[in-house]
């Protein structure tokens, strides 16, 4: 790959939010209400992972994705603690929104495989990555490769990841792992994680779901992006914060409990989808009903779904700190 003079920025730790996307009526995004709350959860110490699963990003396509980045650095928002979304099933798109995040000195690049076509191989995975990476061509990019097989089916595999660490060393920084199974995260943690390779300079391993968090850390992981990150991150932040810092002796569980009650609200299949009952939240607590739209195929919540939300997260003490409507 050619060099380039800047240096790459730190690697990412730590909690981060796949920050949610507002919609206007007419379904565009909504630049002002992201900005604020991007800087909302920056106040409460969560990196963002802009263009997740849950910003919707796969309803929206490349020029709006750029032009939204563009408005958080144009607002002075430090590109260094962002990781946005840029896998596409289009390899020209991957690359134009991974160029585009480098460009602006993103700490790295959250990258979903190509989802389309099911049952590919690894060698037709380590192709697409690897092209990737080629068409790039800057030293300065970081890629977190994104395991979710519930949604996208096409997942990361152990042989993948070994493969392209040994050709990539100082580009694949690490992974999201959304696979919702321990045992899985802790595969990854014991092949790659920089405790299992000193000499390296380590594989990042991030738990799609703040449920693991706990376990992740004292395994020497890096941390969550999670859904819920973005209406619950000082307390998810906590304790990430307590883990890295205390001894695996001291019992965290209580705490890791809390937050499993709160997620179980939101997770329930009472409710629409995740990503409507989070916007949901925030239209509530922060008095704010253009928060609800989401983009079809999702739909909101009636007003009976709301009220039921309402009750269960008013039943669990749960409260959003600080978000308001400007």
């Amino acid at each position: 790959m050619p060099q380039t003079t800047a240096s790459p920025p730190e690697r990412l730790r730590g909690v981060l939010a796949p920050v949610l996307t507002p919609f206007k009526a007419d379904l565009s995004p909504d630049r002002e209400r992201f900005i604020r709350h991007c800087q909302w959860l920056l106040s409460q110490n969560c990196g963002l992972a802009v263009f997740g699963t849950n910003s919707e990003a796969n309803s929206m396509n490349a020029e709006e994705r750029m032009t939204l980045l563009d408005a958080l650095v144009a607002a002075g928002i430090d590109p260094s603690r962002m990781m946005p979304g840029t896998g596409c099933c289009s390899i020209t798109e991957t690359v134009q929104l991974t160029a585009h995040a480098v460009k602006h000195g993103c700490a790295g690049v959250l990258m979903l495989p190509p989802f389309y076509y099911k049952d590919v191989s690894d060698e037709g995975l380590y192709r697409y990555f690897s092209e990737v990476v080629q068409r790039v061509g800057d030293a300065r990019l970081r890629i977190y490769l994104y395991h979710i097989p519930p949604v996208a089916i096409v997942g990361i595999t152990l042989r993948l990841v070994e493969r392209l660490l040994k050709a990539y060393p100082n580009v694949i920084a690490g992974m999201k792992d959304s696979s919702g199974d321990w045992k899985n995260t802790k595969a990854f943690l014991d092949a790659f994680a920089e405790t299992a390779r000193p000499a390296r300079t380590g594989f990042d391993v991030f738990v799609g779901s703040e449920t693991f968090l706990l376990a992740n850390m004292r395994n020497g992981g890096a941390g969550t992006i999670s859904a819920t990150a973005n209406v619950n991150p000082a307390a998810i932040h906590e304790l990430y914060t307590v883990a890295s810092a205390v001894s695996a002796d001291v019992d965290l569980e209580p705490q890791q409990a809390r937050l499993n009650v709160v997620r179980e609200v939101f997770s329930s299949r009472k409710f629409p989808s995740m990503i409507a009952a989070l916007k949901q939240a925030i239209a509530i607590y922060a008095n704010d009903p253009e928060w609800a739209r989401v983009r079809p195929p999702l739909v909101e919540f009636t007003t009976e779904q709301a009220k039921l939300l309402a009750g269960e997260l008013k039943a669990v003490g749960f409260a959003i700190n600080g978000i308001r409507r400007d």
